[in-house]
């Protein structure tokens, strides 16, 4: 003896929560690259802007102490700005190592509607 056959509302019904199931499940496993590049790129910027300032500031105080005007100061600007290439470099070559070992990002269509 079979049991009633499901009304077709609810095999629909059932059908569209396996399809937003399997939807929500898609969508928890896309990463977000934009965010991920966006980070890398502002952290780069604040060490090379951070090296900068930390030297200014080192060679200024140099020159109150030692009484060396300009001289601690641009020391402290150049070897400030020395040391913020090589942090930066350093960055950019580990988040390059991060990206040759992930997937490929997933193209995003344009939008050229105006909202």
């Amino acid at each position: 003896m079979s049991g009633p056959e499901p009304s077709r509302e609810d095999a629909l019904r059932r059908l569209r929560e396996r399809a937003d199931a399997l939807e929500g499940q898609q969508a928890s496993k896309t990463p977000d690259y934009g965010a991920h590049a966006a980070s890398g790129a502002y952290r780069i910027l604040a060490e090379l802007l951070g090296g900068v300032a930390v030297g200014l500031a080192i060679g200024a105080g140099l020159d109150f102490i030692a009484g060396t005007r300009p001289w601690g100061l641009i020391g402290g600007v150049l070897l400030g700005f020395a040391v913020s290439i090589w942090m930066a470099r350093r960055t950019a070559n580990r988040l390059m190592e991060l990206a040759a070992k992930g997937p490929p990002p997933v193209a995003v269509p344009f939008d050229d509607e105006e909202d």
